[in-house]
């Protein structure tokens, strides 16, 4: 059984933002505002699953917001926050997990040290929730006009994720039904837990209002300063067989691709395009292919480990081009599969992939029908 679980609050509807969709699933630096946090929380070694507590309304734009994630199946979540974070851990019951971390899913910007501080302060206290002391003058007021200045001595803004003992925050919640508390410490607060304050992030922030998402894109575009490019190249034989895989696609065929895995050569060369940007070797020092554990292997495996080193770099893919080199098969009836589905994988929006196709004019072994090639190009936006 997981010792840690993490569960991200997503079933909010975001009336604030003004928005078509809830603001979990709009556009940020490229992928939806949820997967920000999805990555990062599941990329974290000290996690060993994560759960999504959702409006089901939202079950299509989640199953897109969260693709290619090993994430836990989602769990419907209530009335108000308090509900949802309730529903979400008596769903837990089946793992049992020690500890569980509990964040929102309108916190894009998460970082693993975050989350590393709250872990280490549970092994000492029932709870640890991350804060930053407040810094500007507090005033209390009543309809525009100042009451008193407020001691900020002692005063801090909490943020999540808020990580507590899995049974002693469960019993809190049941005990808590009905109520209206601000955030999941007060639930324990109110159960006599203590609580332990770690240092939070600046750069945690929470996206309520349309000025807030604007903010953030603005901050994201900055804090994501580092602008890498990555190419890759792979080549295999045609072999027996009626289909080959490419770029994620099973596309009918007289002849097969020879390869240790699927021989998806699209998505090889995509996977070291990445793995360049990242300075992190090829796709042979992390998939070898004398192991056989990667034998018949989908490569939409090594592209996701791809992207997941990206996630735990705390940086975000920002486009991709695919060049497939062949005479046959026709690429342009599958091109469309073909960009939804790395857009799936990696989990970005479309616009960010392109797949292209060319021939040799019947020259080198690709013309002669011996085999095809593919090579590919990522740019990645990674922190300074």
């Amino acid at each position: 059984m997981p010792s840690c679980i993490a569960l991200v609050v997503a079933a909010g509807r975001g009336t604030r933002l003004g928005a078509t969709l809830p603001k979990q699933y709009l556009p940020l630096a490229g992928k939806p505002l949820l997967r920000h946090a999805l990555e990062t929380l599941a990329a974290h070694p000290g996690i060993g699953g994560v759960r999504v507590v959702y409006n089901p309304d939202d079950a299509a734009v989640l199953a897109r917001a969260s693709a290619g994630l090993d994430l836990l199946p989602p769990v419907g979540g209530g009335a108000a926050r308090q509900d949802s974070v309730r529903l979400g851990l008596e769903s837990l019951a089946e793992f049992a997990p020690e500890q569980v971390l509990i964040h929102d899913g309108a916190r894009p910007f998460l970082d693993h040290g975050t989350i590393d501080r709250v872990l280490a302060a549970l092994a000492e206290a029932p709870a640890a929730v991350p804060a930053l002391k407040v810094a500007d003058t507090v005033k209390r007021a009543d309809d525009g006009r100042v009451l008193e200045t407020v001691d900020r001595a002692n005063l801090w803004r909490a943020q999540t994720p808020q990580g507590f003992r899995y049974r002693d925050i469960l019993a809190a919640h049941r005990a808590a039904t009905g109520l209206d508390l601000p955030d999941d410490a007060a639930v324990a607060e109110r159960a006599g837990l203590a609580v332990r304050l770690v240092a939070g992030s600046e750069d945690n922030v929470k996206v309520t209002t349309a000025e807030d998402l604007a903010r953030a894109e603005r901050w994201a575009a900055a804090w994501l300063g580092d602008v890498r490019t990555g190419q890759g190249f792979d080549v295999h034989a045609f072999g027996p067989g009626d289909h080959v895989w490419l770029c994620g696609v099973k596309v009918p065929h007289d002849h097969g691709l020879v390869g240790h895995s699927d021989a998806d050569c699209g998505l090889h060369a995509l996977t070291d395009a990445i793995l360049g940007a990242l300075g992190a070797g090829d796709i042979g020092v992390h998939f070898p292919p004398s192991d056989p554990q990667w034998r018949g292997a989908p490569s939409h495996r090594f592209l996701r480990h791809a992207a997941d080193l990206v996630a735990q770099a705390g940086g975000s893919v920002a486009h991709v081009d695919v060049t497939l080199i062949c005479e046959r098969p026709k690429i342009g009836p599958h091109r469309a599969a073909m960009v939804a589905r790395i857009a799936e994988i990696l989990g970005v929006d479309p616009q960010r992939v392109s797949v292209k196709a060319t021939t040799t004019e019947t020259l080198g072994f690709t013309g002669r029908g011996e085999g095809m090639a593919a090579q590919a190009v990522a740019t990645l936006r990674l922190p300074l």
